[in-house]
């Protein structure tokens, strides 16, 4: 499969740092941002390149010539006028079927195989990479249903309310059957307004969420981060084809207030625990993935609908977002045995797999995340929670919440969420 990496942008907001040179050449830890990205395409297989350039393109053409001495095929193509982010597509005359589509100012460390296998089982003519970060609130968002299929898309200066943290990436798979399907009026083209916010409804755009390492370094304060994060191995530590480490979480009683010792049914009713969202912070910063798995028996018992669930799990990132906080994914058991309640579903009220104390939501994201379990941590203020992360092969963590409890034997045990990060993760 073919690149295409649009590097002909001039950097204004990282101009304080270089404004010499073209933004992708921008050095970091001694390398331009073009070459980290090359060599982690390298590394998949991907050796079939082709740069767009502009603005001083001629200082990469010098740098990395034909790409032979840096194991690559590369050949590029010169924009004598601004074309935006996605006219130059069609000045291509070498491309075919599907290709992957870089922003040139992005460090990341991704299994390309992934998104790729992604690509071809969902029949897509586009995948864009979306992923979690610490701004939602002033990000553009990727709405998409149950089959990831992209059903809206949030810009940063629309209205929102409550909203999944699934933010655009940068880092796009497209087909040539896509660019030929798009009606095109004028010569300079912005891929997201013109192209792919147009073509939702076709229903063949797809969301492929992946918690890689993926970040522009469009700011200094950016440039800082992405720069500290490459020296303390962060980057490459978060690719998934090798074995992470994750806190799994539960939710009701670990990261949001109990509602009279019932579970939440509404979204009004969620309300973070004090010193929730810096604790899954301090999460995120030490590089665990962060996986919320919570039994929500509100479902079997006729008390919410999945609609509701959705929203109150929507207003959980939103909150976790406005403190930099986020997770990583999410897994919940609609199911619950017991029998009895007025307006229970009877389809749900089964003996399920999932339900803890069993570990089935916890196998089922280590398979989908690549994750070493015997180095995870399963952390809730409830029996079942323990016994569950038992059950995986994860070190227990146990919440008392200031409430005394018995038969914790060998069970490391903390007060709350921000006790355990500020304890045990440091």
């Amino acid at each position: 499969m073919k690149v295409v990496i649009m590097a002909g942008g001039k950097g204004k907001r990282v101009s304080s740092i270089a404004s010499d040179i073209p933004k992708p050449m921008i050095p970091i830890c001694g390398k331009p941002i073009l070459e980290h990205q090359i060599e982690c395409l390298k590394k998949n297989g991907l050796t079939e390149i082709i740069i767009v350039v502009g603005h001083l393109g001629q200082y990469i053409k010098d740098y990395f010539a034909d790409g032979r001495h840096f194991g690559c095929n590369i050949s590029y193509y010169t924009e004598t006028e601004p074309l935006g982010t996605a006219g130059a597509l069609y000045k291509l005359e070498n491309l075919s079927g599907d290709f992957i589509l870089l922003n040139g100012d992005v460090i990341f460390d991704v299994d390309f195989s992934r998104m790729t296998g992604f690509h071809r089982e969902k029949k897509a003519h586009v995948t864009l990479a979306v992923h979690p970060n610490s701004h939602p609130f002033d990000s553009a968002l990727i709405i998409s249903n149950s089959e990831n299929r992209v059903t809206g898309w949030l810009n940063k200066e629309d209205e929102r309310t409550y909203y999944k943290n699934q933010v655009n990436a940068g880092i796009h798979i497209l087909s040539t059957e896509f660019l030929r399907s798009c009606q095109r009026s004028k010569e300079k083209i912005d891929l997201d307004r013109d192209m792919l916010k147009p073509m939702i409804s076709s229903g063949k755009i797809f969301a492929y969420s992946t918690p890689e390492y993926i970040k522009d370094m469009g700011t200094p304060e950016r440039y800082a981060q992405v720069s500290a994060d490459i020296k303390n191995g962060t980057v490459g530590k978060k690719n998934l084809s090798v074995r992470q480490k994750c806190v799994f979480l539960d939710r009701d009683g670990t990261i949001n207030k109990l509602v009279a010792s019932q579970f939440v049914t509404k979204p009004e009713d969620f309300e973070l625990i004090d010193g929730a969202a810096d604790a899954i912070k301090k999460i995120n910063e030490l590089g665990f993935l962060a996986i919320v798995i919570t039994n929500q028996p509100v479902i079997a018992r006729g008390e919410s609908d999945f609609q509701t669930l959705d929203l109150i799990h929507m207003k959980m990132e939103t909150d976790l977002g406005k403190h930099g906080a986020y997770i990583d994914d999410l897994f919940y058991c609609p199911h619950h045995p017991q029998k009895g309640f007025s307006g229970e579903r009877p389809e749900y009220k089964i003996d399920c797999d999932c339900r803890k104390p069993k570990p089935g939501m916890i196998l089922q994201a280590a398979e989908k995340y690549n994750i070493d379990l015997s180095q995870s941590i399963m952390v809730g203020d409830n029996i079942r929670d323990v016994q569950a992360g038992i059950n995986a092969g994860c070190i227990p963590v146990f919440l008392t919440n200031n409430e005394p409890y018995e038969n914790m034997n060998n069970i490391k045990t903390f007060v709350n969420l921000r006790d355990f990060t500020e304890q045990l993760l440091y």
